[in-house]
């Protein structure tokens, strides 16, 4: 989960840069097809396109088509509001996976779990002030991503169940191309040479970060994994301060703090509810 952390940092970055560029509905199609290739060493590790075979494609494309959805309104966000407010209001997502887990994953919401969501969600206030100051448009496209994002945390814990983390980026990655395509033909401008680099790191951070988040799912609980995501709330301020001269303000420390002791919680809780992990 932690390499998981730093590659969806990489793809912020990356991503901010190559929407400047290109199109979103381009740059997600280009990270598709791009990201397939890159993941066909492992796909053939497994066994090769006839081991992708699945019993649950149905589940497969719901849980992309959300995805598809949340990631388009997040990349849409990053050209909008500074990068601390983006990673800020998505940190609202495994707040909703907390609570969506206990319910439909019946995992248990114990207290200590609490606590992590509650000082999470007091971090994210604190950053991003609601009532303080006017809301972009940009603040309501990355809430309801974050929403979307939620469902589709869920919905990846659920597959690991069944299928392994290469099936389900796969997948992923299939879905999202073929969704996709047609959009981006629509809105077709060929990137710059300075621009290829980063879409190339775009398509290995973002996809290898879901890989990364898939096998941590299939080894604890989301309760449990997904507040660790918490960390990239204080790191993207920190290089949004370095990259982008974004200030960060005593509110935002603040919040960043929470944020960090939350984590530093969960963290020192042995993990009592070992589950069978999936197969690799």
């Amino acid at each position: 989960m932690v390499t998981s952390v730093l590659l969806l940092l990489l793809m912020s970055v990356s991503g901010r840069v190559v929407t400047r560029d290109i199109n979103v509905f381009q740059a997600m199609e280009m990270r598709s097809v791009i990201a397939f290739f890159m993941l066909l060493p492992l796909v053939y590790r497994e066994g090769g396109l006839r081991a992708m075979r699945t019993e649950i494609l149905p589940r497969h494309i719901g849980r992309n088509l959300a995805h598809y959805l949340g990631q388009y309104a997040w990349l849409m966000a990053l050209t909008m509001i500074p990068l601390a407010q983006v990673i800020s209001i998505e940190f609202t997502a495994p707040i909703w996976a907390a609570f969506l887990a206990a319910f439909f994953l019946n995992e248990r919401l114990t207290w200590r779990k609490g606590v992590v969501i509650l000082f999470g969600l007091a971090g994210v206030a604190f950053i991003v002030r609601p009532g303080v100051a006017p809301l972009n448009p940009g603040h309501l496209i990355v809430l309801g991503a974050a929403v979307v994002f939620a469902i589709s945390f869920i919905a990846t814990k659920a597959l690991t169940r069944r299928d392994s983390a290469t099936k389900i980026i796969f997948w992923m990655l299939v879905v999202q191309s073929i969704v996709g395509l047609i959009p981006a033909l629509k809105v077709w401008t060929w990137p710059s040479a300075a621009t290829w680099p980063f879409i190339v790191l775009l398509a290995f951070s973002g996809s290898f970060a879901h890989f990364c988040m898939a096998k941590a799912l299939s080894h604890a609980d989301a309760t449990v994994v997904m507040p660790m995501d918490y960390l990239r709330v204080p790191l993207s301020a920190l290089i949004g301060y370095l990259l982008y001269a974004e200030a960060i303000d005593g509110f935002t420390a603040a919040g960043a703090s929470l944020i960090l002791v939350g984590n530093l919680f969960n963290l020192r809780r042995p993990n009592a509810g070992k589950i069978e992990p999936t197969p690799t």
